[in-house]
């Protein structure tokens, strides 16, 4: 038998080959551009799409994968001889992503652990991929579950918009609503916590947004360094290549803890809440395993 599969969602920001290399299944969710309604996947509608259509005032927004989805997914997995499954996801505060995983794994023919990851992007990205590497090992759903949600709760997220608008439309943004009254004067810097988009600082200029950003970067490093021998670092974007590049050519000469430093553009469905010009640090230290 093949042992544990490990599904997720395209939100987690992974890459197509690093998922065919970490034998992870991705679900994708839908993006709705002027209420045409396309998979987030390279060959429907990509990052560049959506931040392409924000820019130019189209209507844009998003919805969850059908439990359909998810159960065709777990239906496949075990034809291919899986024992069971781990499904992991953005939080459930964001999205009902994990709703129709747990619908459909009511009816799958092997067992599903449905795991609400409590965050996004690279910061779920990085759990899905130490679930893999486990579930690769041998380890069992419960373990495997186990790692994913140790090594999400252990993450740190901080991320720059350069307007809350796009997350006040999509309803999005929970406590950061206290900004919106002074969006217009300050860039605002964000945070996630308790699965949910919440206020961090409030700083006056882009430039100071930025700066502050890679500080909180590097203080969040120092401190997973003394949990973890290993840590990675994400540098998010939006259509902002250049951007996520310079600042992680700051960060490189910060940093000296073991661990991949890498550039993910964020999914489009998170894109299309974010908005263009959005920049993000992921702090993920390795769970050791147990």
């Amino acid at each position: 038998m093949a042992g544990v599969a490990v599904v997720t969602d395209s939100t987690a920001s992974l890459n197509l080959s690093e998922a065919v290399a970490a034998g992870v299944a991705v679900v994708p969710l839908q993006v709705l551009i002027d209420d045409v309604s396309q998979p987030e996947t390279p060959d429907a509608v990509t990052p560049a799409v959506v931040a392409a259509a924000l820019r130019t005032g189209r209507r844009v927004t998003t919805s969850r994968p059908s439990p359909e989805a998810f159960a065709a997914v777990y239906a496949q997995l075990t034809r291919a001889g899986y024992e069971a499954v781990v499904s992991i996801h953005l939080s459930r505060a964001m999205s009902g992503t994990c709703e129709a995983a747990e619908l459909a794994a009511e009816g799958s023919p092997i067992p599903v652990t449905v795991l609400d990851s409590k965050t996004l992007a690279m910061a779920t990205g990085f759990a899905v991929l130490s679930a893999a590497a486990a579930a690769r090992s041998g380890a069992e759903a419960e373990q495997v579950a186990e790692i994913a949600r140790r090594r999400a709760d252990a993450s740190t997220t901080y991320f720059y918009v350069d307007t809350l608008e796009f997350l006040r439309r999509g309803g999005r943004i929970g406590a950061a609503a206290a900004l919106l009254g002074s969006a217009l004067s300050v860039k605002p810097l964000l945070t996630m916590t308790d699965g949910q988009i919440r206020p961090y600082e409030r700083v006056r200029t882009a430039s100071k947004a930025l700066a502050r950003l890679e500080e909180l970067g590097v203080a969040a490093l120092a401190k997973a360094a003394g949990t973890s021998e290993t840590v990675d670092v994400a540098v998010l974007h939006l259509d902002d290549e250049e951007g996520a590049a310079s600042l992680l050519g700051r960060l490189k000469g910060r940093v000296s803890t073991p661990g991949d430093l890498i550039v993910s553009e964020v999914s489009a469905v998170l894109g299309a809440h974010v908005g263009p010009g959005t920049l993000g640090i992921v702090v993920s230290p390795r769970p050791d395993r147990r």
